[in-house]
């Protein structure tokens, strides 16, 4: 069988004008900075696999999704290749929890022109775009 392309998701949460980001601990990404976001599953939308993913990742709501780019993502290393459907999303309530401490160091909000390093692929791809959520 050969590999397929997998389909990632991943959720530009924006409040007071920053983004969540978390610190990548497991899978492939390890160490790197991350959007929320997560595998699209059969039959699911878009939006509602970003709802469900910022919740189950970060435990806080969102509102206003909307679906802005995607990226075509080769991880060589990991032999792995995804598109990822990016979507920006506002934030409705909640705390910011790190919910899955097992995947992610830390989440925090950045501003969009202060974003830490290093960025996870599909983020340097998305940048390479010229997108910005707040233009």
């Amino acid at each position: 069988m050969k590999n397929k392309p997998q389909i990632g998701v991943g959720v530009i949460v924006t409040k007071d004008d920053k983004v969540l980001l978390g610190k990548r601990k497991s899978s492939h990404g390890t160490g790197t900075w991350s959007f929320g976001g997560g595998h699209l599953e059969f039959g699911e939308s878009i939006e509602d696999c970003a709802r469900r993913e910022i919740m189950e990742e970060v435990g806080i709501n969102i509102k206003n999704i909307q679906n802005i780019a995607f990226t075509n993502d080769f991880f060589d290393t990991e032999n792995k290749h995804y598109v990822t459907l990016f979507v920006t999303a506002e934030y409705k309530s909640g705390e910011v929890c790190r919910m899955e401490p097992d995947k992610c160091e830390i989440w925090d909000w950045f501003e969009w022109d202060k974003l830490p390093r290093p960025l996870f692929l599909p983020i340097e791809n998305l940048l390479s775009l010229g997108y910005n959520p707040f233009k």
